[in-house]
């Protein structure tokens, strides 16, 4: 007989807490600022997902930033600047993780319902650790508390590869992969999850792609609302997702529908 689910494993800003993703923006921005580069909102979702380090590197890959830097430093960006960037970075986003640490609406709830299946809850995150020291306590107090947690930093490679995945599997004690779901809201989030050999489910409305407050979000009209599920959704199934919803509070139907395809005989599929 075939096995079912055993453990959803969550990524958290824009996923669990922190409608619309939005603490590390305005940090990338005012970051890059104090060494005399601008950078738009939009350039700086662009990578999100990736560990914070990397993510600099890949804004400053870009060729408009980079050329932004050679003009006001001289040279082309390098390694060391990135470190530089970094270092005034984390704790620039340490400073204001907190106040972007409201649960998901439905979070709670779906965390509740998905133990009450008898499944285990991981996570893993882009931040680091000293960053999410000030989120847990904030996620714990609204009743969120994942079985474990892996950083940024903590391997020795992050997203999109499978290194944090296989700590979370460790940790929680669960294997084939195949019985695991990797739930996120961005692409390197959902490569994460395909590289180890999990099923994955993409987060639109509440996630990067919209990059919406709540309050923003309920404003819009229904018909912005679709239009905006619609482009996220399709950068994140080009991303790998086998599956997507709008927030994690639309999750266990999705369960039920991956659990059936396994009693089928079906693994997750991946490029």
């Amino acid at each position: 007989m075939t096995e079912g689910l055993k453990a959803v494993v969550f990524d958290w800003a824009g996923t669990m807490i922190d409608f619309g993703s939005r603490a590390p923006m305005g940090v990338f921005v005012k970051a890059f600022a104090g060494f005399g580069v601008d950078i738009t909102i939009a350039e700086a979702r662009g990578p999100m997902g990736l560990p914070k380090r990397a993510h600099i590197a890949a804004l400053m890959a870009m060729p408009r930033i980079a050329a932004a830097w050679q003009s006001r430093h001289g040279h082309a960006p390098d390694e060391a600047d990135i470190d530089r960037v970094y270092e005034v970075f984390v704790p620039m986003n340490v400073a204001v993780v907190a106040d972007f640490a409201d649960m998901v609406p439905g979070a709670v709830e779906t965390v509740r319902a998905l133990r009450a299946r008898g499944l285990k809850i991981g996570s893993t995150t882009g931040y680091t650790r000293d960053i999410m020291a000030r989120v847990l306590p904030r996620a714990a107090a609204a009743g969120y508390e994942p079985d474990n947690l892996v950083c940024a930093g903590d391997l020795v490679e992050g997203r999109p590869g499978p290194l944090m995945m296989y700590r979370t599997l460790a940790d929680l004690g669960v294997h084939p992969p195949s019985a695991v779901v990797k739930v996120d809201d961005t692409v390197p989030g959902i490569r994460e999850g395909l590289a180890a050999g999990t099923w994955t489910i993409g987060v639109t409305a509440s996630g990067n792609e919209v990059g919406l407050s709540l309050d923003e979000w309920t404003l819009l009209p229904p018909t912005e609302q679709r239009d905006r599920i619609a482009r996220a959704g399709e950068v994140l199934r080009r991303g790998g997702a086998h599956f997507l919803v709008d927030t994690v509070a639309q999750l266990p139907p999705v369960l039920d529908e991956i659990e059936r395809r396994m009693a089928a005989g079906e693994r997750p599929p991946h490029p």
